[in-house]
């Protein structure tokens, strides 16, 4: 096993979110790894952590990594979160990102939650990533 692209997947799909003009225009660019200091827009997208499992074969080293995506909004309503997590899940959903270390074999949804955080809303998108070490 190795966690060897976890660094790569990660700003690959910070890549594609942010070249996606959808996600780009809903998140007004509020795409984070870790929030700034100071305020936070009311609407944002935040990368969250994973769980990597080995999926070595007889022909390398290869891993699952299975990472959330949240939308968070301070709003009252689901709805303008919900269309940031449609626009999310379009642009990752299946798509073919280019890695700086390992290929991804595919990156799929996994499944999503939407729940009340404090007097906001959370939307966690989860995505599983296939990669091989080559």
């Amino acid at each position: 096993m190795s966690y060897a692209a976890a660094a790569s997947l990660q700003a690959a799909i910070y890549e594609a979110l942010s070249a996606d003009a959808q996600v780009a225009s809903l998140s007004q660019g509020a795409i984070y790894d870790a929030l700034p200091p100071g305020p936070v827009p009311a609407l944002y997208v935040n990368l969250g952590p994973e769980r990597v499992r080995d999926r070595s074969d007889k022909t390398g080293a290869g891993a699952i990594h299975d990472l959330p995506v949240s939308v968070i909004t301070d709003g009252p309503g689901f709805a303008a979160a919900k269309t940031l997590a449609v626009a999310i899940s379009d642009a990752l959903d299946g798509a073919a990102l280019s890695l700086a270390r390992g290929r991804l074999v595919s990156l799929d949804f996994l499944r999503a939650r939407a729940r009340r955080a404090g007097a906001g809303r959370e939307i966690e998108i989860w995505f599983r990533a296939r990669i091989d070490l080559v």
